[in-house]
């Protein structure tokens, strides 16, 4: 099957999404009882954390932790946006800094200014986008900006976005009530795959897509962590409680040519793998034998596949046994095992 496939199913009754291209899986999301990213809340504060900066947050659906704060104390209350799902046991992980998402717009409201993406170049588009930002956005404060899926969108759809954005933002941001509460949702997986996929594409809403689109397949070999590379080669992608682990052989093959293969081969696979399987946190890469020369063709490939990744991530650099780490936000909720 070649091309791009949007299929919007159900996985063990939570609502997903699967991204197939070229008939193989690109990316998945699968809803879950944890909060979910984007959602806001009117946050209680509870505990400063001495020595870090942060602070715990009571929260509608628990303990939160918010980094780096300054003058906020105890009993205080403060709006906080999601920012990724939490590592087992830990506080749910927010921010200060909300943002309203949706396909074409992002209204910013700490970042004032009409911003367009900079992968939008035609001078002509980009001058009718600011129009349309201008008349929408007027009297307002907030930031904005206009996504790259803006490209050979109607200008009403555009419209539409900013405005249903910059309401939602505006109704939160004057919310004058009290005590901890969920003051706007974020997104499930069906209105993500409409938001964050928007390379042209067949979408199937068929109940049993999973099934007939051979979604469900991918999902069994991604619940576990062996990632075929070709030619013999292969990385195991296995997460521990304090870090992912990726493994990279080389097969039959052990020259150090081979070696340096291998490592290329996994940097391009590594972004999907992460993302299908929905790991985030500490990465850690012990790559096959190669020359130290190697190591920037490696990080140039390894990076090169990161800017075309969804979800923010971070080469840290180099242990002294060699190994490479990194550095990624828990943007999926994990893969859930195999129902009994």
């Amino acid at each position: 099957m070649k091309g791009n496939t949007i299929i919007l199913d159900h996985l063990d009754g939570a609502e997903a999404a699967a991204l197939m291209v070229d008939g193989k899986l690109h990316d998945l999301i699968i809803d879950s009882d944890a909060p979910r990213p984007g959602t806001v809340y009117r946050a209680i504060a509870d505990k400063p954390v001495k020595g870090q900066g942060g602070m715990f947050l009571k929260t509608p659906d628990g303990s939160a932790y918010l980094r780096q704060i300054k003058g906020l104390a105890p009993g205080q209350e403060i709006l906080v946006q999601v920012s990724g799902y939490a590592e087992p046991g830990k506080a749910i992980p927010v921010t200060q800094k909300l943002l309203f998402k949706s396909r074409y717009a992002i209204v910013t409201p700490d970042a004032p200014g009409l911003n367009i993406s900079r992968s939008i170049r035609e001078d002509d588009l980009r001058d009718t986008l600011l129009e349309i930002a201008h008349e929408a956005m007027e009297g307002r404060e907030m930031g904005l900006i206009l996504r790259s899926s803006c490209v050979g969108a109607e200008a009403d759809d555009i419209a539409d976005d900013i405005l249903a954005m910059a309401d939602l933002a505006e109704t939160v941001l004057g919310d004058d009530g009290h005590g901890a509460e969920v003051l706007s949702e974020g997104d499930g997986p069906h209105i993500l795959a409409w938001r964050d996929w928007t390379d042209p594409a067949d979408v199937v809403t068929d109940a049993g897509g999973f099934e007939t689109h051979s979604v469900l397949d991918a999902i069994d070999a991604a619940r576990g962590a062996w990632v075929d590379l070709g030619g013999g080669a292969s990385m195991y992608v296995e997460e521990t409680r304090a870090l992912v682990a990726v493994d990279v052989n080389t097969g039959n093959d052990a020259s150090l040519a081979g070696g340096l293969k291998a490592n290329l081969s996994a940097a391009r696979a590594l972004p999907t793998a992460l993302r299908v399987r929905g790991l985030g946190g500490q990465i850690v890469m012990d790559l096959a034998p190669m020359p130290k020369k190697d190591r920037r063709t490696f990080e140039s490939a390894l990076r090169a596949a990161l800017r075309g990744d969804t979800i923010e991530t971070a080469l840290v650099g180099w242990t002294p046994l060699g190994h490479m780490e990194l550095q990624r936000k828990r943007a999926r909720a994990p893969l859930p095992p195999e129902a009994a």
